[in-house]
């Protein structure tokens, strides 16, 4: 079971030091508006394009050019225009965030984009991949997907 109190520590702060239940906390403190696009974030939509499951809003340009860098591989093209790295998500310093929310943050992306890919495409091989091995540097820890095997795509 998640311990909220350790990743959240304004938790255990309210009520008089009484603290309050995380889903509590949601309803004092969360905005519709930022809900939205925090399921835009854990949810997000897909788009295929030339064989590569991509996030819908990728950039066309972008995508080229990095094919032309990795001679046509697509799996690596997938793998980093597909990323996203844990601690720049959010306008915070790094120096505030702490592994332990890191990981958890980057755990649960990880479950849920493989939950929707394998929705949204039920034949495809599609890794999401998250390290679970120490940095030092918390930048380092990103969630990204690619095909496992494009020639099955």
């Amino acid at each position: 079971m998640t311990d909220f109190a350790k990743l959240i520590p304004e938790l255990p702060k309210w009520n008089n030091g009484k603290g309050i239940e995380v889903s509590e906390w949601i309803y004092c403190m969360g905005r519709f508006d930022h809900a939205v696009a925090y399921a835009d974030l854990f949810w997000p939509e897909f788009t295929v394009h030339d064989g590569c499951v991509m996030f819908a809003s990728f950039d066309l340009e972008c995508y080229n050019t990095w094919m032309k860098h990795t001679s046509d591989d697509r799996r690596a093209v997938e793998a980093v225009m597909n990323h996203r790295h844990i601690v720049d998500l959010f306008h915070e310093e790094e120096s505030v965030v702490g592994r332990d929310l890191v990981m958890h943050l980057g755990r649960t992306i990880q479950d849920m984009w493989s939950c929707k890919l394998k929705r949204d495409f039920p034949t495809r091989q599609i890794t999401v991949s998250f390290p679970s091995e120490h940095y030092e540097d918390l930048t380092d820890y990103q969630v990204t997907f690619f095909h496992e095997n494009h020639e099955e795509a």
